[in-house]
């Protein structure tokens, strides 16, 4: 015959600390699991109408009571009885019950809870404009309406690839870069919904054996559509752009020239402040977050660049270096492009920096390593060589970028360039 437990009391339950799995009798197969002092539950070990042997989870101890953990095993075992198995019948009610929430869930609305969970760890306020402008002019118009439950592969087709539209109107072959991109903002936000139990089957927007299958491969697009790069002012045509930049007035055209000298980005240089350089010891310093990598990155400063700030007049109330006349903030991108264009110049402004690099490359016989980090780029050609290589090469890039400053911007018009050309390093 089997073995009876015997029927144990509240206060029994209460005393059992020793970890172990305890039978409390009144419902067969009813048990208190001990982990420890302050881990207890109740376990309820039974066969299922299909013979399969499992243990079934009632609650955590003292929350749920000896009395109701008994009630609640009175009921599993009736069910068994009637040939369900209590712990499929859980789960369908909780995927139920999810699929009734997700009826509820929009695209844009998972899409508006997942940018303000992440945009407290994105750099400046830039990426949560990006991500919004982008789902709001491809991904809205498709599926932004429709519950995050019934986004199908067809649907995120359509985004890309919709097949009523020519070839040319196509988002995948015609801007890969902001195709993929976006592919991977839909996926998240998806991503999120079915963390969240608003979504009980796959992501549709998944890359890796799914829309790889359906989409062309970026490598061969880029074999079709070469990646444009930016517009540069050429080598031979630099010293000339900066004389005729200097005549420029306005607050745009001296960001434009001090991010022409020190090679740094757009968002870098606009944002530029006071509390950040030190002028003294000829040293600009941009904090992490203003970085596109995330690192501090220190800028040399040449003797042009010192001279340029000195000029700047600084703002009571602001520590911008190059405050927006007309909205008294940062300037935008647009008002250096502006200038540009003004000057009838076909370039655009993060295009100097690639005129840079090719001065080092080709006029200079400065180390490449030295030139990339100029422009904040990482180098090394394995995880292990970054590792090791530590020093930020400041010294050798303040030679290099006094070079290239009295290269673009001689000290005097009479003078034909000063710049130390294949400096030995």
């Amino acid at each position: 015959m089997p073995k009876i437990a015997l029927v144990r009391s509240a206060k029994w339950v209460e005393m059992q600390t020793k970890p172990g799995l305890y039978p409390v009798g009144g419902i067969n197969g009813l048990c208190l699991q001990v982990l420890n002092r302050n881990s207890r539950s109740w376990i309820l070990r039974a066969t299922m109408p299909n013979g399969r042997r499992r243990d079934m989870g009632l609650g955590p101890y003292p929350l749920v009571s000896l009395l109701q953990a008994r009630e609640a095993a009175r009921l599993a075992r009736l069910a068994i009885r009637d040939g369900i198995d209590p712990i499929e019948s859980a789960k369908a009610i909780k995927a139920k019950r999810r699929a009734d929430q997700a009826e509820m869930v929009t695209f844009k609305a998972a899409a508006a809870q997942y940018i303000a969970l992440q945009e407290p760890a994105w750099r400046g306020g830039k990426s949560a404009a990006v991500w919004k402008a982008s789902l709001e002019t491809y991904a809205y118009p498709v599926i932004g309406k429709l519950s995050v439950a019934d986004i199908t592969t067809t649907h995120i087709i359509k985004i890309f690839a919709d097949p009523n539209k020519q070839s040319t109107e196509q988002l995948w072959t015609t801007k890969l870069e902001t195709a993929q991109r976006l592919r991977g903002r839909v996926e998240a936000i998806l991503d999120w919904a079915i963390a969240g139990g608003y979504r009980v089957t796959s992501n549709p927007a998944r890359w890796k054996g799914h829309l790889e299958l359906m989409l062309a491969k970026p490598a061969q697009l880029r074999k079709i559509r070469p990646i444009k790069h930016h517009d540069a002012v050429a080598v031979d045509e630099i010293t000339s752009f900066m004389r005729d930049l200097r005549d420029v007035e306005g607050v745009g055209a001296r960001c434009l020239e001090f991010l022409t000298l020190t090679a740094t980005r757009s968002g870098e240089s606009r944002g530029a402040r006071w509390s950040e350089i030190d002028l003294a010891k000829a040293i600009w310093v941009i904090p992490g977050e203003r970085m596109k990598a995330g690192a501090e990155h220190r800028v040399p400063l040449s003797r042009q660049a010192i001279a340029l700030l000195k000029k700047m007049p600084k703002s009571p109330g602001s520590d911008l270096v190059f405050r927006s006349p007309v909205t008294e903030g940062k300037l935008s991108d647009m008002a250096l492009l502006t200038t540009m264009k003004r000057m009838d110049v076909k370039a655009v402004p993060h295009g100097m920096r690639s005129t840079f690099r090719v001065w080092a490359a080709e006029r200079t016989d400065y180390p490449r390593e030295i030139a990339e980090t100029a422009l904040a780029h990482a180098i090394g050609d394995s995880t292990v060589e970054r590792a090791y290589l530590r020093t930020d090469l400041f010294d050798k890039r303040a030679q290099m970028m006094q070079d290239y400053a009295d290269f673009i911007a001689p000290v005097s018009h009479g003078e034909s360039g000063t710049a130390k050309q294949l400096t030995a390093v």
